[in-house]
């Protein structure tokens, strides 16, 4: 295998027309140049530069060689210029899109990242609905789906799974219960389908049974923060992820409604469009979402709501 050093140093004799003006631009004895490069030739057999006292001249076989020479060296510069970003302290701006639920998750999380990397600046969009990454320019997208994006130029980074439950405060039962499958069209439900008068909820009992439930809700929201505070106050019957009804469920502030019944798992995920090329901050950013947002999903069961002052409820 050539030397790479010898191949640089041929190629700019050719490129600056001359050992003399590659030496002073490469900084470099022109006797070592000189060497180098006849040792080159040897080694190949062949004579790439015709010398004389008064000019140089670049044989066939010569310009041929310096092209490849050029290719391979062009090579080598990007290859550590992968490096050199990789090892570069993350910087710059990254563009992340979450759904409104994961505000407590991301409050508890992104302080420590933008403490470990001081340079970098996040700007985030929070919204429920899909996100085009290349039209909308979005670095990373967190989104928790039944099942992963199908576009296969998405690469998907798993952080954690999370199911739906059905749960309602004890003033709302004691006035509406008890609830099945079928008096839950009846009764004041609350959904994160926004904008839809009329709503299903496909739930998955414990056995394998699917039953959709079609239902009018009397608040629709795609924050699960403002689901969960409707639910406590008792506005309606509320499906909110396990890790927000586990926390009710266990400080009363909430009870299980139809407890063999829940949603289809989904996975909760981060999607970006490719791992080459990556800006360290980027890299950086899913990196600490993966060490973080799972302690952090747990983290938000522990955390209990305090129910609003109920003096003047009535029922």
């Amino acid at each position: 295998m050539q030397d790479l050093n010898d191949l640089a140093l041929y190629a700019a004799v050719v490129r600056h027309k001359g050992f003399t003006a590659a030496a002073n631009a490469l900084s470099v004895p022109k006797s070592k140049i000189s060497k180098r490069v006849a040792a080159l030739e040897e080694q190949l057999g062949v004579r790439l530069i015709e010398r004389s006292t008064r000019k140089l001249a670049i044989t066939d076989i010569g310009q041929s060689f310096y092209e490849r020479c050029e290719a391979v060296l062009s090579g080598v510069e990007a290859a550590e210029a992968v490096v050199a970003v990789a090892k570069a302290e993350p910087a710059g701006t990254v563009r992340l899109s979450m759904p409104p639920g994961f505000a407590p998750m991301m409050a508890d999380v992104l302080p420590g990242f933008l403490k470990r990397y001081p340079l970098v600046r996040l700007s985030i969009l929070t919204t429920g609905r899909p996100v085009d990454l290349i039209e909308e320019r979005i670095d990373v997208a967190l989104r928790v789906r039944d099942s992963y994006d199908t576009d296969q130029s998405l690469i998907v980074r798993r952080f954690g799974a999370t199911r739906r439950y059905l749960a309602a405060s004890p003033r709302f039962l004691k006035r509406y219960g008890p609830v099945d499958l079928h008096t839950i069209g009846r009764i004041p439900t609350l959904s994160m389908q926004e904008n839809n008068p009329r709503a299903i909820w496909t739930l998955l009992h414990s056995s394998g049974e699917i039953h959709d439930v079609s239902h009018s809700p009397v608040l629709t929201c795609s924050d699960f923060s403002v689901l969960e505070r409707a639910t406590i106050e008792g506005i309606g019957l509320g499906l909110l992820p396990d890790i927000i009804v586990e926390r009710g469920f266990r400080n009363g502030l909430l009870t299980p409604v139809l407890p063999d019944w829940s949603s289809t798992e989904a996975t909760v995920h981060a999607v970006f469009t490719s791992r080459h090329g990556m800006l360290p901050a980027v890299r950086a950013l899913i990196e600490h979402l993966a060490e973080n947002l799972p302690r952090s999903m747990h983290r938000c069961q522990e955390i209990v709501p305090k129910p609003a002052d109920d003096s003047n409820w009535s029922i």
